[in-house]
């Protein structure tokens, strides 16, 4: 039964709680914005997705299907500073805020998504 809800909804029910962790990852950066010695990070969420995709067996329980018990710190990657920085911090506000806003729009549009795919499933399942 779970592989029929989750090959329904497809691979937002994988992105979403990879796209979740990459916010933290951007907002880590703009916290340390001023911390001597800081460098931004990122995460590179195609290469993320589709390892998490592959890795995800087919039935089992939930826990071993979340893609957070994936390996995530080794997969994150040092973003270049715009600007060389004295202390050694890279960390670029303005790139981080506009990184922010973009992860929060894909999101937002993976959980729309998904909303959309639970909907049907509800419809059909209570026939209105």
């Amino acid at each position: 039964m779970s592989n029929l809800i989750s090959s329904h909804l497809g691979v937002h029910a994988t992105a979403l709680p990879l796209r979740e962790q990459r916010m933290q990852v951007i907002a880590s950066n703009l916290a340390n914005a001023d911390t001597p010695n800081y460098k931004a990070r990122d995460l590179e969420f195609q290469s993320v997705l589709e390892n998490a995709a592959r890795n995800r067996p087919p039935g089992g329980n939930r826990a071993e299907r979340v893609p957070g018990s994936l390996d995530l710190a080794a997969q994150l990657f040092e973003r270049a500073g715009v600007q060389p920085s004295l202390d050694g911090n890279t960390v670029d506000a303005d790139t981080e805020r506009a990184a922010y806003g973009r992860a929060a729009l894909e999101y937002r549009a993976s959980l729309s998504f998904l909303e959309s795919k639970v909907r049907s499933m509800l419809t059909a399942i209570t026939g209105q």
